[in-house]
C-alpha cells in the first residue's frame, strides 16, 4: 500500500484518475488556448477538492506548479534582451511538459508526487 496523507489507505482508482487529470489539464491547456495550462488544473481541482484529500493535495500540487512556471516565464520575458530569458523560457516550456506527465503517472500509481522547484502559493 502507498502512503497518502498519513495513512495507510491506498486512494481508489476513481480518486486517482481525478487526481491524475489535475496534472494532465495543464498538458491540455498548454496546447489549446495559451492560458487553459493554469485553468485546467484549477477548474479540475475547484471542483473535486472536497471529493478526496489526495486529489486536494494533488490538485493544489499542480497548480502551484502551474504558477511557478507561469512566473517563469513571465521573468524570461525581459530577460531576453539579455539573452539569458531565451533559455531560461525554454527550460520553463521543457519542464511545463515533461513534469507533469511524470507527476500523473505517480499520481496514478497513488503516490503524492512533489514538483521540484515549485513554490507553495496554495496550502
Amino acid at each position: 500500500m502507498t502512503e497518502t496523507q498519513g495513512s495507510s489507505v491506498e486512494p481508489s482508482r476513481e480518486v486517482r484518475k481525478w487526481a491524475m487529470l489535475c496534472h494532465l489539464m495543464a498538458l491540455v491547456g498548454l496546447l489549446g488556448n495559451g492560458i487553459g495550462f493554469l485553468l485546467g488544473p484549477l477548474v479540475v481541482w475547484l471542483l473535486k477538492k472536497e471529493d478526496h484529500p489526495f486529489v486536494d493535495d494533488q490538485g493544489k500540487e499542480a497548480v502551484n506548479f502551474q504558477i511557478t512556471m507561469l512566473l517563469a516565464v513571465l521573468i524570461s520575458v525581459p530577460l531576453m534582451f539579455v539573452i539569458i530569458g531565451i533559455f531560461t523560457a525554454i527550460l520553463a516550456v521543457i519542464l511545463m511538459i515533461i513534469l507533469p506527465i511524470f507527476a500523473a503517472v505517480r499520481t496514478n500509481d497513488g503516490i503524492m508526487y512533489r514538483y521540484p522547484l515549485s513554490i507553495r502559493f496554495i496550502k
